[in-house]
């Protein structure tokens, strides 16, 4: 039998990444980066690198069941300001013609210094939109310079008529168009429109860079269609992205962690995906990774991305020095400098080295080190010579280099500062570890994460030059990702298809929450994904007045899981142990149901000076293949048949609900079952939480077990 792969492409600035992965077995049979075709443009290189490896490993075109592409396009169009100019009309009447106007008048957003998204805007009143009216405001935007036109009226996410008149009309112009219904169904007109009018001004390189990367995938003569990367760590047809480029913007952050999330078993942690300029760091929490919404030129708008922090660290980082001592490290790196690293050398290189300083710009200051060899070659000294030269470094990894040569390039510093050269490599590491602490410190408040638990995951060429020295400052633990150069290739080729849609819903009832699954269910097939694989879960934000519907779905009948390896209960037990940061003596096994196994530890801790005795009670809820996917001090446990949902597990719920005179306070619930976990966390009342559970377990027999977990 043929074996069936998946292809994952991810384009940077300076390399195309590709791996092959078996589609049964999750492995990667082939790796390989060539140099980024520019000048010919990106969809060379992309058909550059798939022919080779399919050449190479003897795959047939019919053997790619996926095919996937990770793009840095549209982030790159909004950091150089290389975008169309959008035409606005907005639209609306009676008392909300005034604010409506001012709102969808969002202005020239500045990309980066000097860089604008250019808009002009038009109003007309809704009790005047006719053809003529709306012709001749298109006609007017488009004299001023004008390529893309976005329609947005106050309320349209309940009525998009309007807008949909407007870009109905923009078509027969030959003009591409997008509407504010289309990007998001919240209330907030200037978010709204704001986010529509980022969406419109990627579409035309966007469609053009789309239109030549479909034409490439064909020529190699693959059948599967071609997916683009989403911003929140899904992928979605390409002819989605012709239609919602925005939801590619940031897609390169969000490949590294779901490649991570694939391939290490990380319930609660930090990932830092470090290349040479940067590193990206990233959430996981609950084996999810965080969301929010991003910013476009230090404005929000309604586009949800992976909520991933990105700071000039990274192993090429450049050291700073003034009057004599190191001062900095970065944000310049090697690669800006244009200089080779100090360590990634031949053995016996630099045998002799003379300290230099320069400037890697034109406006840096020249406070930047390097060294001058015995042969006149200059190398900089970087993060990645100090890690190495400190022994973090393990034995075979990617970012291994000549200690020898770094330390003879480090001890010309060292005699320029007057210390020891490994007292120079400390300094600065010491350095980079307070600057990325400082954001770390930020990730652990913001998301109540507990330091007790917490993994650090390094990905990426450079992984090892920071994760082994951060959790020796944190005393956390720590791992780098399998085949960590290439986890955000990964991520590309193992990602699901993945929806979202937001409304704008006061006291949602059954039906509600009915409509909207079904509308997302419609979206994401649409986007690629087999109807028979997806899964549907539903947020609640009553302070918002938000319903957020979210799918996720695969392209193809799955066999089973990413990576599952079924553990015994013994060896889920140790796992539980060692999350819970407690002896395996101390853990018992409650019960188990589809892919989740419940842990129950009873400790008991000295306080007051040893004079007392406190006890604790935790729980833990593990999937079968080692994943903890929640842990819990204080929570009360129950497994109830589907038929018992309004009796054993009614009782349960009274039982954990807090009464007083004013109203009555739900728990915090997780629902388990066959292969679902159900987040029922922000659910204000008991209505709410039976309407959701209602729509959700509906595929359920009457038979079917469920535990459920509640906490105050």
């Amino acid at each position: 039998m043929t074996k069936k792969i998946r292809i994952g492409i991810d384009v940077g600035g300076t390399f195309t990444d590709a791996v092959i992965i078996d589609n049964s077995t999750y492995e990667v049979i082939a790796k390989m980066k060539l140099p980024t075709t520019h000048e010919e443009g990106v969809a060379v290189g992309v058909v550059k690198i798939i022919s080779t490896l399919m050449s190479e490993h003897n795959i047939a075109p019919e053997d790619v069941v996926f095919i996937a592409h990770g793009t840095t396009q549209a982030t790159n169009a909004l950091l150089e300001g290389d975008v169309a100019a959008v035409g606005i009309i907005g639209m609306g009447t009676g008392i909300d013609a005034i604010s409506a106007k001012k709102e969808t008048n969002v202005e020239n957003i500045e990309l980066a210094p000097n860089k604008h998204l250019k808009s002009k805007h038009r109003f007309v009143d809704s009790k005047a939109l006719n053809q003529q009216s709306i012709s001749e405001a298109i006609e007017e935007l488009l004299s001023e310079g004008c390529e893309v036109i976005v329609a947005s009226e106050a309320y349209s996410v309940d009525n998009p008529a309007n807008e949909l008149k407007v870009m109905e009309i923009a078509a027969g112009k030959g003009l591409y168009n997008t509407g504010g219904h289309e990007i998001s169904q919240l209330y907030g007109l200037k978010m709204r429109t704001r986010t529509a009018v980022v969406n419109a001004s990627l579409i035309p390189k966007m469609m053009e860079t789309a239109n030549m990367t479909e034409k490439a995938v064909l020529d190699t003569k693959i059948k599967s269609n071609l997916m683009i990367m989403r911003c929140d760590g899904g992928v979605m047809s390409i002819n989605e992205v012709r239609q919602r480029p925005i939801l590619t913007m940031l897609s390169g952050l969000a490949a590294g962690v779901a490649g991570a999330l694939i391939y290490e078993k990380v319930s609660d942690g930090i990932f830092l995906e470090v290349g040479g300029t940067s590193v990206d760091i990233s959430v996981i929490k609950n084996g999810r990774v965080m969301m929010k919404y991003a910013q476009v030129g230090g404005h929000k708008t309604y586009l949800q991305s992976l909520d991933v922090r990105t700071m000039g660290i990274a192993g090429g980082s450049m050291i700073r020095v003034k009057d004599g001592q190191i001062v900095d490290v970065g944000p310049r790196s090697a690669h800006i400098a244009g200089k080779k690293y100090e360590c990634f050398v031949e053995e016996g290189a630099i045998t002799e080295a003379k300290i230099n300083f320069v400037s890697p710009r034109r406006d840096d200051p020249k406070e930047y080190a390097t060294i001058t060899a015995q042969d006149g070659k200059e190398y900089s000294l970087t993060l990645a010579g100090a890690a190495n030269i400190l022994g973090y470094i393990p034995e075979g990894d990617y970012a291994q280099g000549k200690v020898n040569c770094a330390k003879i390039a480090w001890q010309a510093l060292a005699d320029h500062v007057g210390t020891g050269t490994e007292e120079a490599a400390k300094q600065v590491m010491e350095i980079a570890i307070q600057k990325l602490s400082v954001v770390i410190d930020a990730l652990i408040r913001e998301y109540a994460l507990d330091k007790r638990f917490i993994t650090l995951v390094g990905g990426g060429g450079s992984g090892a030059v920071v994760v082994n020295a951060l959790a020796e400052h944190y005393g956390f633990k720590w791992k780098i990702a399998k085949n960590a150069p290439y986890i955000s290739t990964i991520g590309v080729a193992l990602a699901m298809v993945r929806e979202q849609i937001e409304r704008t819903i006061v006291n949602p009832t059954e039906n509600d929450i009915k409509r909207i699954r079904a509308d997302v269910i419609e979206r994401i097939v649409k986007s690629g994904a087999n109807e028979q694989t997806v899964d549907v879960t539903i947020e609640i934000d009553n302070q918002k007045n938000m319903v957020r519907a979210i799918a996720t779905g695969a392209t193809e009948l799955r066999k089973k899981d990413l990576s599952a390896v079924n553990l015994s209960v013994e060896q889920l037990k140790q796992i539980s142990a060692e999350a819970l940061v407690v002896q395996a003596g101390d853990v018992a096994f409650l019960y188990g149901i589809g892919r989740w196994y419940l842990f129950e530890a009873n400790t008991t801790e000295k306080a007051f000076m040893g004079l007392l005795k406190k006890k604790k009670r935790y729980s833990c809820i593990i999937d079968r293949e080692g994943v903890v996917r929640l842990k819990k001090e204080k929570a009360a446990c129950l497994k109830f048949k589907k038929s018992q949902t309004n009796s054993i597990f009614a009782e349960f719920l009274d039982e954990n609900t807090t009464y007083s005179d004013a109203n009555a306070t739900i728990p915090k619930v997780f629902l388990f079952y066959k292969e679902k976990m159900l987040d029922l966390t922000g659910m204000q009342n008991a209505e709410q939480l039976y309407s959701i559970m209602e729509v959700e377990t509906d595929f359920l027999d009457q038979e079917d077990e469920i535990i459920a977990v509640a906490y105050k």
